[in-house]
């Protein structure tokens, strides 16, 4: 048995189809208006004299010829469709004998109403309900020319009812556009915000990269003639760095790459993607930094454990951001990270005792893409963030991330905590 929901199925039915129905049940209960039924003494409304007579009869299957070759056309031309349907509508009333057209021979037209005033430009639905209340206006006023009696009062009524088809027709029409815009605004704000979180990450990976190159560079060429060996290593440890960076920049290029028509997503699997980086990446990225001349003691307070991977690459960001700032502006050879498992946030704190902070307005007044990017990732966690100099001097970069629910129970229950934080110094 299918679970598939009644709504989409529904959906699926085509607008002509909608009409149809509408125009055999409003047939049907033409005719038992003028049949009695269980409990009558008689009929609610007299048949008319050509109503059960063979050209009668023939007028109800013309008229029925009409509204179906209506309901074909009516998603490719809307306007046409419609004037076919009022035609098959004044036609089905001509063996009633009554005065006006009454509402179960104008209900088709009015779901057509609907349909296109839901579907097409405001221009086109606009002329369908003018077509549609100048046909009733013409059928009164030609029985009235005429002599006969006419059922103005009920016209006006069944003229009600596509004024009212057409107003909920519109109105789908505008809930469609609204929602539309919604979804391409949402669609714009998801395009630029995936375009910030990608300038992040090559800018906090190409720029820690690139300091150390400077780094080791300026270094080789302090010792190139003095001591050949440890220029040789510098110039290894750049040559390290700048295949990394150009490694990182290939995956992530690879990554952002669309498979084109006719490709499968298979034959880019030849460049595998490494995980994301973590919290457990900062002692690799402290002994890197050592290496390179600025010492970086790691101090790791509270029980370690895993977190959502968009906080940890986060925190490592924001550690990895702030060490590269303190290679290229400190002008210090050491600074000191702190990271403290809470079970309520995830604290870090990175300082440096350097002089580079009092006269660098890269990282103070006017702070530049580092600190913009790390408030940015910090404000998407809805956590606090704070880089500003250090009251003793240097510069120090704080960050409280708090930790979703569900994680914040699984803290709760590890282990505790030794008596003394756990530190550890990279190097």
């Amino acid at each position: 048995m299918s679970n598939s929901p009644v709504l989409p199925l529904l959906k699926r039915v085509p607008p002509g189809a909608w009409v149809a129905t509408a125009w055999f049940a409003g047939m049907v209960l033409t005719l038992l208006t003028r049949v009695r039924l269980p409990g009558e003494e008689q009929a609610s409304v007299l048949p008319g004299v050509l109503f059960y007579r063979w050209d009668g009869l023939l007028t109800h299957l013309l008229s029925t010829a009409l509204l179906l070759a209506g309901c074909r056309w009516l998603t490719r031309r809307p306007l046409g469709a419609m004037a076919v349907l009022l035609a098959a509508s004044a036609l089905a009333t001509m063996p009633l004998g009554v005065a006006e057209i009454p509402l179960t021979q104008f209900l088709a037209v009015d779901v057509a109403l609907y349909f296109t005033a839901a579907a097409r430009p405001l221009r086109t639905g606009v002329l369908a309900l003018v077509l549609s209340v100048l046909v009733l206006v013409a059928y009164v006023s030609y029985r009235v020319l005429a002599g006969w009696s006419a059922g103005t009062s009920a016209e006006l009524a069944v003229a009600l009812t596509a004024v009212v088809a057409w107003l909920v027709g519109r109105s789908v029409y505008e809930s469609r556009k609204h929602d539309a815009d919604l979804r391409a605004r949402a669609t714009d704000r998801a395009l630029v915000a995936e375009r910030l979180r990608i300038a992040r990450e090559m800018h906090d990976m190409v720029a820690h990269s690139v300091g150390i190159i400077a780094l080791q560079a300026g270094a080789a060429a302090r010792v190139v003639h003095t001591q050949p060996d440890a220029a040789r290593e510098a110039m290894s440890a750049v040559e390290a760095a700048g295949r990394e960076t150009l490694s990182g920049l290939r995956r992530m290029l690879g990554a952002l790459r669309e498979t084109g028509p006719g490709q499968d997503a298979a034959e880019h699997e030849d460049a595998p993607l490494r995980p994301a980086e973590s919290l457990a990446d900062i002692d690799r990225l402290a002994r890197t930094t050592t290496a390179a001349g600025v010492r970086v003691e790691v101090d790791w307070r509270g029980v370690r454990r895993a977190l959502p991977p968009e906080l940890e690459l986060s925190a490592f960001r924001i550690v990895q951001e702030s060490v590269t700032n303190v290679v290229r502006h400190a002008e210090t050879d050491a600074c000191r990270v702190r990271v403290e498992y809470g079970v309520e946030e995830l604290a870090i704190e990175i300082t440096d005792r350097g002089r580079g902070a009092r006269r660098d307005a890269g990282r103070g007044t006017a702070p530049g893409f580092g600190l913009v990017g790390m408030r940015e990732r910090v404000a998407l966690l809805h956590g606090e963030f704070s880089a500003a100099p250090a009251p003793g001097g240097g510069f120090r970069v704080t960050a409280r991330l708090p930790v979703p629910a569900p994680e914040r129970a699984r803290g709760a229950t590890a282990a505790p905590p030794e008596p003394e934080p756990v530190r550890g110094v990279a190097g």
